[in-house]
């Protein structure tokens, strides 16, 4: 669905499949410094937005998906996958439930894939479930906002807003996209679709303790993420790359990563960091040293650790590799 936004002068549309929103509105360094000072909304509305109601949708998704989701408190924000029965990722969620439903949103074109299978698993249970993406948008400010339009859902920093509000962006100045990547890729934080693919489970990336939990009831999936978490070692690792500077374009995604001419792995997402310069986040092999030299796309690259080489076995990720968790 396009934004409005797209026609605010300036603004120049991102590429797939982020077309529907805008990049940039003419300045991605100062719109960066804006949204870190909470003073800039980010339009993620390309974003498709799910909403489950009935009174047994806690204990339901709490069956069906990774995150312990039975005692969620309203309010409460906090993310999920659904996985296949190999334990590879499907969806990444991000919810809250506000006392009389669930809200989720997902990436681009992926409701109607989550609704339908959320369909067949009903059953005989209390729950709905509807797409909501033509109702609400979702945008991202990095402060609170007072008084947000009748009939938002406050998800943190993201706010699920009815579109009709969308074009007055909340008096807030506008920052593209490019603005929110970068601050993600410097949080280390993994995205579906980018730092994923068909084969991802969730130890690859981070998402132990963030989007799964460990010791509550058996889901779809559950016995892979036990089974590398007790026993073995996932077989790829997500890093955070200090791309080479004086390289005019960034490398693009899935561009090989390679290691003395042999490819180890791909890259996920790559910005231009206001601070850091040329930033990526990529999936390399978990034997790749760690200390090792890349090439990201043909550019020279030097890692920072997220998960490290022996994650599984009982070994969790050290929150202090995280910049930030959302």
């Amino acid at each position: 669905m396009r934004s409005p936004l797209l026609d605010t002068p300036g603004a120049v549309a991102a590429e797939a499949p982020d077309a529907d929103v805008a990049a940039h509105y003419g300045d991605p360094f100062a719109e960066q410094r804006a949204l870190l000072g909470g003073a800039a909304i980010v339009d993620r509305s390309n974003r498709e937005v799910v909403r489950i109601s009935g009174v047994d949708r806690l204990r339901w998704l709490n069956d069906l998906s990774s995150q312990k989701l039975d005692a969620l408190a309203p309010g409460e924000v906090t993310q999920t996958l659904l996985l296949d029965p190999q334990g590879r990722v499907e969806h990444h969620v991000t919810l809250v439930d506000d006392g009389e439903a669930v809200w989720g949103h997902v990436e681009p074109g992926g409701a109607a894939a989550l609704v339908a299978f959320l369909d067949k698993m009903r059953f005989m249970l209390r729950v709905e479930v509807s797409d909501e993406t033509a109702a609400y948008a979702v945008v991202t400010v990095r402060s609170a906002v007072a008084g947000p339009p009748a009939g938002t859902v406050v998800m943190g920093e993201d706010l699920l807003l009815p579109r009709e509000h969308l074009a007055g962006h909340l008096g807030l100045r506008l920052a593209g996209l490019w603005a929110y990547e970068a601050l993600r890729i410097e949080e280390h934080r993994p995205r579906l679709g980018r730092e994923t693919d068909h084969k991802t489970i969730p130890h690859e990336v981070g998402w132990i303790g963030t989007a799964v939990h460990l010791t509550k009831g058996c889901y779809r999936g559950q016995e892979t993420v036990a089974r590398v978490h007790n026993l073995g070692h996932p077989p790829r690792r997500l890093v955070f790359l200090h791309l080479d500077g004086s390289v005019d374009t960034l490398p693009p995604h899935d561009a090989p990563v390679t290691l003395d001419g042999e490819a180890v792995g791909f890259v996920g997402s790559a910005a231009r960091h206001h601070e850091l310069g040329p930033i990526a986040l990529a999936l390399v092999k978990r034997t790749v040293p760690v200390d090792a030299a890349l090439l990201a796309g043909g550019v020279a690259a030097s890692q920072e650790v997220i998960v490290p080489p022996d994650a599984g076995r009982n070994v969790s990720i050290d929150p202090g590799l995280r910049r930030r968790i959302r």
